[in-house]
């Protein structure tokens, strides 16, 4: 049983990163050219803005307050077992939460946007009025995502991720389509944001009527409603999640307000350019990790401790190599690849550059134990460890952008994240496993190490062929990291257990090929 479900969730989790891989690679050509276009045709101020309001957004959307995080986790047993009856209770649950998030979003959206003001500095170009209209288009695209999005949760408990994927995916690639044309032939940042906000609900009509089509049951009537226990178990984790949301959200969607606010909004456009490249590798990276955290809740609900920890230590080794390898690359090549795609113009100063990639490579052990976490359903135990962060990071960015600029803002970042990756072990291995994480903060430290001598390693020998960066000169850079890192990582843990059942995958899929 054990056996045959485990190949269940390899095939799954094989699918939905196959499928997440080809959305990704496509999406990411398309935005560095639409990023490129934007540049040429649009201003700075706009393009800082438009990383001000996705955070503004971002910001508001903490109005779901977790309540989909607690949702799915409850999904996993059900669907599992197939208990039609149990499922359909859930969904009615979430389609009701949502509806009321939605109106929710909507009131304090707009009560937000008279100090618009306050938070846009030195907005040349742009009226009050055009910040306004701007930013009421982006509020509809977030709310009108809220009827919508419920929906996919039952795709995502059954392991079937890349459904969405793909829809995202193509969605994605007309919408970056008609924007660069738009912006060619207009070269305005209104008919921009209207396109997206067009074609985007399009979009959402059709995930609707698709998915009630593909789930008969989301609109069949409920006759086994969720007894008092299991919508208390719900809240109950809703309100642990409730300090989790705000806390991520004063922790990570604030450094683009601090910024311009307190600096420039231009400022924010040129962070945004590194954010789109990092974010993009990320996205590959978090293919990998995100395709299995329904697997995970599956095996969670059917597997023993013991093997859970096994899992558990082979998804964060595999962590430790990609976010190590990409981390090492961002560290050599970031700036050398701004300065190729964009020009000396946009590059910041390498101080930042470590600062925001340093928060990268530590978010790598977060989001192991974050989506370990989530599967297994453990929000009680930190519920205000996010808050601790979001606090720590407010105060130390606030004063530290006073005295040491831009650089002070990320400090705040990093240390602000540290605090989940000390605490955070502690509570999953008592919790989940029933032991202490000496091992745990043992192996982190060997892999930072090796992650130290990667980028002196490839920094070194990178120095020599890129002190003219040419396209030629930058795919032997990577070529040259590609091979350091790999071999370093591989030559220093390859007699580990965890090695041996990544190869083993991979070697049983090379045969079946």
């Amino acid at each position: 049983m054990r056996d045959h479900g485990e190949q269940g969730r390899i095939a799954h989790a094989k699918q939905n990163i196959l499928f997440g891989y080809i959305g990704q690679a496509a999406t990411a050509v398309m935005s560095f050219i639409l990023r490129r276009i934007f540049i040429l045709h649009l201003s700075e101020t706009l393009l800082g803005i438009n990383s001000t309001y996705t955070n503004i957004l971002s910001i508001l959307s903490m109005a779901e307050l977790g309540i989909g995080t607690a949702l799915n986790f409850a999904l996993y047993a059900p669907v599992a077992q197939g208990d039609t009856e149990k499922v359909k209770a859930y969904m009615q649950m979430y389609r009701r939460a949502y509806r009321t998030i939605a109106i929710v979003v909507a009131v304090v959206g707009l009560m937000f946007a008279p100090f618009l003001k306050y938070l846009i500095k030195e907005p040349e170009g742009v009226t009050l009025t055009q910040l306004t209209v701007y930013y009421l288009i982006f509020l509809f695209n977030t709310v009108s995502t809220y009827l919508v999005a419920y929906k996919y949760s039952l795709v995502n408990a059954e392991q079937k991720n890349y459904i969405q994927t793909n829809i995202i995916t193509v969605t994605k690639i007309i919408t970056v389509l008609c924007q660069i044309a738009v912006l060619v032939l207009t070269e305005s940042f209104l008919v921009f944001l209207l396109t997206d906000a067009i074609i985007q609900l399009v979009q959402k009509i059709f995930v609707s009527r698709y998915l009630d089509a593909r789930y008969p049951l989301l609109s069949q009537p409920v006759t086994a409603p969720l007894s008092g226990e299991e919508r208390s178990a719900v809240w109950k984790k809703t309100r642990a999640l409730l300090w989790h949301r705000i806390g991520d959200v004063l922790r990570l969607q604030t450094d683009a307000l601090i910024i311009s606010s307190m600096i420039q909004v231009a400022v924010a456009g040129f962070i945004d350019n590194y954010v789109l490249v990092i974010t993009t590798v990320s996205n590959f990276v978090g293919i990998i990790f995100n395709s299995v955290i329904s697997g995970f809740g599956n095996l969670i609900a059917t597997e023993s401790r013991e093997r859970q920890k096994e899992l558990f230590q082979v998804y964060r080794f595999c962590a430790a190599w990609i976010y190590g390898f990409s981390a090492t690359g961002f560290v050599v090549l970031l700036s050398p690849l701004i300065r190729l795609w964009l020009g000396d113009g946009w590059v910041l100063p390498q101080t930042v550059v470590l600062l925001i990639l340093a928060d990268y490579y530590f978010k790598g052990d977060r989001i192991v134990n974050s989506n370990f976490k989530t599967a297994a359903g453990v929000f009680e135990q930190d519920k205000y460890l996010a808050m601790l962060q979001g606090i720590v990071n407010l105060v130390l960015s606030i004063l530290l952008v006073q005295k040491i600029g831009l650089a002070g803002i990320y400090i705040g970042t990093v240390v602000s994240g540290l605090i989940a990756n000390v605490t955070k072990p502690f509570i999953i291995y008592r919790t989940c496993f029933d032991e202490g994480p000496g091992s745990y903060f043992a192996d982190s430290a060997k892999y930072f190490a090796t992650v130290c001598i990667a980028v002196l390693l490839c920094g070194g020998a990178c120095s020599l062929i890129i002190r003219e960066v040419t396209v030629p000169r930058f795919a032997v850079s990577m070529l040259v990291v590609t091979v350091i890192f790999n071999a370093l990582f591989a030559a220093l843990f390859y007699r580990r257990k965890e090695f041996s059942y990544l190869m083993g995958i991979a070697a049983k899929s090379v045969l079946r090929r």
